[in-house]
């Protein structure tokens, strides 16, 4: 009986002190951009306190300690297959595959996808399900063990290879020298949320428009907040609040794309599903030549959804 309260007081005061820490990372001194980034770049590509000696990610082994369980949560948190069990990382690749056809349905655009690049394919559960069915697929990522993963992945359902590209989280737009209007589609999905704040995110969205060919199309997930529901921003301590880095207004995201040379078109809203809520997908189009992008209007958003159940971003969870 002892034990039992000591273990429930243990948990109380572990809980306690989590919510004290977020709220400091909320309200406390801020960290510099720059420093963020770096932070981003430690945890995601190496050198993170999740890893074991010389920067390698420790291996799991029975009776682990600590950094074991650092590394099942970083797997969790890159959407890794042994990360969030395989009923999950499956339905990730199924239903952003259904999601993505039915907006390509409602644009009337065809059902070929050419070639496909995916910016941040963590553990490879949209690769597995874009790339059989894509004459091209590239997967790019800020992990090389990611990367590796995902080929890995994919080699099970695809006997064609796929392309990487290594992003450099401070440069990211070194990755793309050279694939200038070379793109079909676009897909960047659990990711934005996790960039170190909204110009970041535009700096991806900035990226697309400049990969996809005219007509191509984006697909873009966001974590979106209303008036009533806006977080505060948190100002330092990435690995700790990755999921929850950067929101948008719904149609903050939507004006912003227009201004970044993209064209929204649709957007279809999951409030909640098996991982986490407040998530907006658009479909987004790149101009044919000589065409402008219309400047959007509160009243052109058009829903399409709630798209059901699904899958979250990478390390969150609810329910």
């Amino acid at each position: 009986m002892n034990h039992e309260l000591i273990r429930a007081g243990r948990a109380r005061t572990a809980h306690g002190l989590g919510r004290l820490r977020r709220a400091t990372d909320r309200v406390g001194w801020r960290q510099g951009p720059s420093r963020l980034i770096d932070d981003a770049k430690s945890y995601w590509a190496g050198n993170s306190a999740a890893r074991g000696p010389m920067g390698s990610l420790p291996i799991r082994t029975p009776g682990s300690s600590t950094g074991t369980q650092q590394r099942v949560t970083w797997e969790a948190n890159s959407h890794w297959r042994g990360g969030i069990g395989d009923d999950a990382w499956c339905e990730v690749g199924a239903e952003h595959l259904a999601m993505f056809r039915m907006l390509r349905k409602a644009l009337d655009n065809p059902p070929d996808l050419g070639v496909v690049i995916e910016w941040g394919c963590g553990g490879g559960a949209n690769a597995a399900a874009f790339a059989p069915i894509s004459e091209r697929f590239i997967a790019a990522d800020v992990s090389r063990e990611s990367l590796v993963e995902c080929v890995r992945q994919v080699s099970t359902v695809r006997s064609a290879p796929i392309d990487t590209l290594h992003i450099e989280i401070d440069h990211p737009e070194r990755a793309t020298a050279g694939l200038e209007e070379s793109c079909d589609i676009f897909l960047c999905l659990y990711v934005l949320e996790l960039t170190t704040g909204p110009e970041e995110a535009i700096r991806i969205l900035q990226i697309a428009e400049r990969l996809l060919v005219p007509g191509g199309m984006a697909f873009v997930q966001i974590k979106y907040h209303t008036a009533e529901s806006r977080p505060p921003r948190y100002k330092r301590n990435y690995r700790r609040n990755l999921a929850n880095m950067t929101t948008f207004g719904i149609d903050e995201f939507w004006v912003r794309s227009a201004e970044c040379g993209l064209e929204p078109k649709l957007l279809t809203l999951v409030p909640k599903n098996r991982l986490d809520s407040n998530y907006a997908y658009y479909a987004l189009t790149k101009p044919a030549v000589g065409a402008a992008v219309e400047y959007p209007i509160a009243d052109t958003v058009r829903s399409v959804g709630p798209f059901g159940s699904g899958v979250g971003p990478r390390g969150t969870a609810s329910q």
